[in-house]
């Protein structure tokens, strides 16, 4: 099973730090993690790469990323305090960055209502691995054409992208 989320990180919680976040009690996909392991996938830039962009035979499509998997042990959180303070963290988090953020009130009926529909929950990272594909298996020249091509484009992913595998190229 897998849900899209916002998650925030708590760099201090566990040995490697923990993974906050919320979903809708209607999914029924944390009562299944409960207590078990679990994968978070953080996707960073991807990019398409044509073999045309080699300037060479025998070559093939390929799909250069950057991600992050995480793995731990996933615990629901359903207490009203507990609940109160994880969607607050993560209310103030991702309301950080507006001009005037917006504050959760748990006073109200209407969010009173509204906790009871969703349920939080801590991962404790267990392992973090780095996945890190930008063409590593190629010469640099070719390196070179598929950063070059990237960054003609338009999208962020493809320029960021090139960036990574020049940095790359550089060490």
């Amino acid at each position: 099973m897998a849900s899209h989320l916002p998650f925030i990180l708590d760099e201090n919680g566990g040995q490697q730090g923990l993974i906050l976040g919320h979903m809708a009690k209607a999914n029924r996909q944390w009562r299944y993690a409960d207590g078990q392991q679990v994968l978070v996938v953080f996707h960073g830039p991807h990019s398409y790469v044509s073999p045309t962009w080699y300037e060479e035979e025998d070559v093939v499509p390929t799909w250069n990323y950057v991600a992050v998997h995480a793995t731990g042990i996933f615990k629901a959180v359903e207490d009203r305090e507990g609940m109160e303070g994880l969607v607050g963290r993560l209310t103030d988090f991702y309301e950080a960055s507006q001009p005037q953020p917006w504050q959760a009130d748990f006073s109200t009926e209407y969010n009173v209502q509204m906790m009871k529909r969703v349920v939080g929950f801590e991962i404790e990272i267990t392992q973090l691995q780095g996945k890190w594909k930008l063409n590593q298996n190629h010469p640099e020249h070719r390196r070179r054409r598929v950063s070059g091509q990237l960054k003609t484009h338009d999208g962020d992913n493809d320029r960021q992208i090139a960036g990574l595998i020049d940095e790359d190229l550089a060490q």
